[in-house]
């Protein structure tokens, strides 16, 4: 694998975990970088610098310790408000600003941001100069192939932000109204990569190393997008990069590990949010972990109950204990 640049940054491999409010908190970055992302990206953050005094919208911001470089995803709708919350970003350590046009959320799009922005391309081309004139740093853009089916202007945005200066683009294969639904298209995003020359990168139903390689190959990207796929399974990134460097399949993590990991995990987050928050947060993200074994569902009722760290962690070993008892070795 070629080496991947943002701006002045080398990446160490061409895997990145895409942002998602409420999953890519600074515990999860962390641990996704850990297992093999060659960048990891913020939750968004809303351009409005006035609401980020609220306790949810200061976790999102940069913290010490966040792995490098540190991209962070801005969203909103009025190219002023950008610019000055991509500034204050940069003032709070991020080292890439990346500008959410992709985001299909109703909550988001109804305030004309995320993927609704792609309706209007003349406020696109403001919004991309101001961001990037207001700061030195690196600016990214992920976008959507469209508004809808009849509406794919993906090509034309991709142009307009080559043009802006934005120095990477990331492709989510899918128009605003198909949401998360039906197959990912991969060749609008090969059409995108070819329509321009800076690095693009593809997002979207990538599940897989032998997935991951078929994109690649199917769209010429730079690099890939992984959101989904890794909740519950970080180590998504080691196995997909092993697999593009060897052609070889890693085997999957043993029971044993994916405790370990995922006590790290729980300890992170209690450690990051205290302990009324944490514990509420770690309930999804066992719940994703625990999934495909056997036994999940009636733990994860039984789980979700529990009001306390301790109680929490306790469960899990319990849980894995009774695994391997068991007698199985492997998680799915």
């Amino acid at each position: 694998m070629s080496a991947l640049r943002i701006g002045p940054y080398t990446l160490p491999n061409q895997l990145i975990l895409a942002p998602m409010a409420g999953v890519t908190d600074r515990p999860f970055r962390q641990l996704c970088r850990h297992l093999g992302a060659g960048l990891v990206v913020s939750e968004m953050v809303t351009s409005d610098v006035r609401l980020w005094n609220t306790r949810k919208s200061s976790l999102r911001l940069l913290h010490q310790g966040d792995p490098e470089p540190r991209s962070v995803q801005i969203a909103g709708g009025d190219p002023q408000m950008l610019a000055e919350a991509a500034r204050r970003n940069v003032a709070l350590g991020a080292q890439i600003i990346d500008i959410n046009m992709g985001c299909p959320a109703k909550k988001v799009c109804n305030k004309a941001a995320g993927s609704a922005l792609l309706k209007d391309q003349g406020l696109v081309q403001e919004i991309l100069h101001a961001v990037v004139a207001a700061v030195d740093v690196p600016v990214t853009l992920k976008i959507r192939t469209g508004w809808d089916r009849q509406n794919k202007n993906g090509i034309e945005v991709a142009k307009i932000a080559e043009q802006a200066g934005i120095v990477a683009l990331a492709v989510h294969g899918r128009t605003r109204a198909d949401l998360y639904s039906g197959d990912a298209e991969y060749d609008t995003i090969a059409a995108i990569k070819q329509a321009v020359s800076i690095p693009v990168f593809a997002n979207g139903d990538i599940d897989s190393p032998e997935k991951a390689k078929a994109v690649l190959a199917a769209t010429g990207a730079d690099a890939l997008l992984i959101g989904r796929a890794a909740q519950g399974r970080p180590w998504i990134f080691r196995e997909i990069e092993h697999y593009l460097r060897t052609g070889e399949k890693l085997p999957p993590p043993g029971l044993l590990e994916v405790e370990r990991i995922l006590l790290e995990h729980l300890a992170a987050l209690h450690a990051f949010y205290g302990e009324v928050m944490g514990v509420r947060i770690a309930r999804k993200h066992v719940g994703w972990y625990l999934a495909t074994l056997p036994g999940a569902r009636e733990f994860r009722a039984q789980f979700n109950r529990l009001e306390s760290t301790d109680a929490q962690c306790a469960n899990v070993r319990e849980f894995f204990r009774e695994r391997h008892n068991d007698g199985e070795e492997v998680a799915a």
